[in-house]
């Protein structure tokens, strides 16, 4: 290693590099780096010519909610440019979904978006429900819809948790996960999992919910209106909270429907879309409840109008509880659906079938269809395509996280550093459903 004037040894300089009359090593402009040559042309000339700095953020800073890269072109601490950098979580479900049978699919469904179990199995059975043209018992179908509330409801918590810590209120963190925790018991009590549940299935759920269900699910109607309005006493009128949300990530409602939001990061734009009330699945459409709209479409807006969506779920799961009809919860079509396990231990029959289906699957027919439900974030849809087989010739996944990441760039665009991370709380953001 060579040495400097007094002695001490330097590293050799890379021969690529040159040094000027005054001495001082030249500056190169930091889209050189082939690392980042792919986003050259979605930042602005300055950062280019250096005058501008790019800056990193993630994926392991905590604010991302997830193993997400952002790509920040600064002027100060003013963003010019925030380009979203993702696949850190790829683990290729849909494609691991087309090497199983149509039932063993089911359980990857509870990976993409982790917050929303419940959901994802009941987009994805509807969607071969609708390929095979299977029905679904009336008890599974608003049993469907109880669980789908309450699991709404209890992502909507973790959002509010993380979102209000973020912006540095930390007793709300802790108020909302004291009320999850409620929600992931009664999940805990149907389907013998906290989270990944498995239980909604092609034509209908595993198996019915036990006695201590509807006391659970009662006493939780019951409580939980005083915890929200903790919350709201705690954040709704705060001026700190207001501050740091008010006119933040502002999108109107034509440039929110022009990148593909929706769920609540719509809604808070004043558009009026939701999928329970636009093209209502699994009963929606004999419930009464509100679509809750915002004016401003800023990160206040968005907290507003998922913070009003609760009480609307707990009004839906409340007329779903008394109005419960009796019956089974699975179709009665055997040639879908495995027989009960009652049946096992008495019909050689139902063994063999039960055998079959979970070893080989069932024939789905050729064709393709679409299937979408109203997520806690938004739109998540199902495609999916038969091909006579057993297995599925396409499965894709339409994410409303996905969509709601495209639109950073258009929020974040001339806020402060410091902005951002209300500006991401506020799209409610999975990385999960967003790599798949």
């Amino acid at each position: 290693m060579p040495k400097n004037e007094s002695g001490r040894r330097v590293p050799p300089m890379p021969p690529e590099a040159s040094v000027t009359e005054s001495g001082m090593m030249p500056e190169t402009a930091p889209f050189d780096d082939p690392r980042l040559a792919e986003y050259r042309h979605l930042v602005s000339e300055r950062a280019i010519s250096g005058e501008t700095v790019i800056l990193n953020m993630g994926p392991q800073h905590p604010s991302t909610h997830g193993v997400l890269r952002l790509i920040l072109e600064l002027d100060g601490e003013r963003i010019i440019t925030c380009i979203p950098d993702i696949g850190f979580l790829h683990t290729g479900v849909e494609k691991n979904m087309e090497a199983k049978t149509y039932i063993k699919a089911l359980v990857m469904t509870d990976r993409l978006d982790y917050m929303n179990n419940v959901g994802n199995n009941l987009a994805y059975a509807l969607a071969v429900e609708k390929l095979v043209g299977l029905d679904v018992p009336p008890r599974a179908q608003a049993l469907r819809v109880i669980l789908t509330e309450l699991q709404r409801i209890a992502s909507h918590l973790v959002w509010l948790g993380t979102h209000a810590l973020d912006l540095a209120a930390m007793s709300v963190f802790l108020y909302c996960f004291r009320e999850r925790e409620i929600i992931l018991d009664i999940l805990e009590m149907v389907s013998g999992q906290r989270m990944m549940t498995s239980y909604i299935r092609p034509g209908g759920l595993w198996r019915d919910v036990p006695s201590e269900f509807e006391p659970a699910v009662r006493e939780f109607i019951k409580i939980f209106p005083r915890r929200l309005q903790q919350y709201e006493r705690l954040l709704t009128k705060n001026p700190l909270f207001i501050d740091r949300t008010r006119g933040i990530g502002v999108i109107s409602g034509e440039a929110a429907l022009q990148a593909g939001l929706t769920g609540g990061a719509l809604r808070g734009s004043g558009v009026n879309y939701d999928l329970r009330k636009a093209m209502p699945y699994s009963g929606y459409e004999q419930y009464d409840f509100e679509v809750p709209l915002g004016s401003k479409g800023d990160v206040y807006d968005r907290y507003r109008v998922r913070m009003a969506e609760m009480p609307q779920s707990l009004r839906i799961v409340e007329q779903a509880l008394n109005t419960l009809p009796r019956g089974p919860v699975q179709s009665a079509n055997r040639k879908f659906v495995p027989p009960p396990r009652s049946e096992l231990g008495q019909s050689m029959e139902s063994l063999i079938h039960h055998f079959k289906l979970w070893t080989e699957g069932f024939d789905a027919p050729r064709g393709a269809v679409y299937s979408a439900v109203e997520s806690p974030r938004g739109e998540l849809g199902v495609y999916l395509e038969g091909n006579g087989g057993p297995k599925a010739q396409r499965v894709y996944w339409r994410t409303p996280s996905f969509m709601n990441i495209s639109a950073l760039p258009i929020l974040a665009k001339g806020h402060l550093v410091a902005d951002l991370v209300g500006i991401i709380g506020s799209l409610d953001i999975v990385l999960g459903d967003v790599d798949r």
